[in-house]
């Protein structure tokens, strides 16, 4: 079966179809009219336009609730309001971009039926997708709507099999809704998450040095500077290398382009040229980086780096 492209092109598709119904099945639909909602909604939705969205979900109310499917891009399929909070990352450029606008669309859909916690066979809530993707903005709308800060992805899930949203925003380094999460109540339960929350009061003592070094790495990665100070002051080793996921403090916070924690790290002794497995410099990594992410702070990286 044919999988539709990112950016579906409708003209496009009509002229160079043979039979339009055909070519709709081709795609997995029952027919034209039904493609053509479906790649209207998906523009609908990466538009961001909230009265496009409005006039389709009074015409077509389970919009906001149907699977989105036969996208080659998303070939487990999403639901409406977890697409919603994947937009930050734009398949057809494979890049990161910081949006405005799709609180407001996750809301839409929340009003119009769409379940907070997800439908019946997704694989991660919502707010789990939120959390991996970096929308604080779509995390503050479900929780305000009631969403379970502590429920868990399924074992056969993307991300982080089994995790709680705070575990995936800990894991992927999206700072904003780690703080969002805390302040909602969600449950601290590991020193990695203490870390990336930004306390690790208490929790030293009894955490093993492999789990003291992954806190390293992720107080890197969300530039918790106090807690990259207590645990290279408790002997945790500032150019160690996580053997579990291959984590390194330095090439961490180089690689997502963090420089508050490359300073830190820096004057700590961590060494710039410490390669990992395939050759690459931290500055390697940051520079590997700007395909998907070319923020300013990779220029700031860049220019600490290259002084050393």
């Amino acid at each position: 079966m044919a999988e539709l492209p990112a950016r579906a092109d409708l003209g496009k598709m009509r002229r160079e179809a043979t039979d339009l119904e055909t070519a709709a099945r081709e795609y997995g639909f029952a027919g034209w009219a039904a493609l053509e909602r479906e790649v209207e909604r998906r523009e609908i939705l990466d538009q961001r336009d909230l009265g496009r969205l409005s006039a389709l979900l009074a015409e077509d109310p389970a919009s906001a609730t149907r699977a989105m499917e036969h996208w080659c891009d998303h070939p487990r399929g999403a639901f409406p309001l977890s697409y919603a909070a994947m937009l930050r990352y734009d398949t057809w450029s494979r890049a990161w971009r910081d949006l405005a606008g799709t609180g407001a669309i996750a809301q839409a859909l929340l009003d119009a039926g769409a379940a907070v916690d997800g439908e019946p066979g997704d694989r991660e809530p919502p707010l789990i997708t939120a959390a991996s993707y970096g929308d604080a903005e779509v995390a503050r709308v479900l929780i305000e709507a009631g969403a379970s800060v502590d429920a868990r992805s399924s074992d056969n899930s993307g991300g982080v099999p089994g995790g709680t949203a705070l575990l995936h925003a800990a894991v992927f380094g999206m700072t904003d809704v780690v703080d969002a999460l805390v302040r909602a109540g969600a449950k601290v339960q590991s020193i990695e998450e203490a870390a990336a929350a930004g306390d690790i009061h208490g929790r030293l003592a009894d955490a093993p040095a492999d789990a003291r070094l992954r806190a390293l790495v992720i107080a890197a990665d969300h530039q918790r500077l106090d807690v990259i100070d207590e645990l290279i002051a408790a002997g945790t080793p500032v150019d160690g290398t996580d053997e579990a996921f291959g984590g390194h403090p330095l090439r961490t916070a180089a690689g997502n382009a963090r420089p508050e924690s490359v300073r830190r790290l820096l004057a700590h002794g961590a060494d710039p040229d410490l390669r990992d497995g395939q050759g690459r410099t931290p500055l390697d990594l940051c520079r590997l980086g700007r395909r998907g992410d070319n923020r300013s702070e990779r220029d700031e990286v860049e220019a600490l780096l290259d002084s050393v």
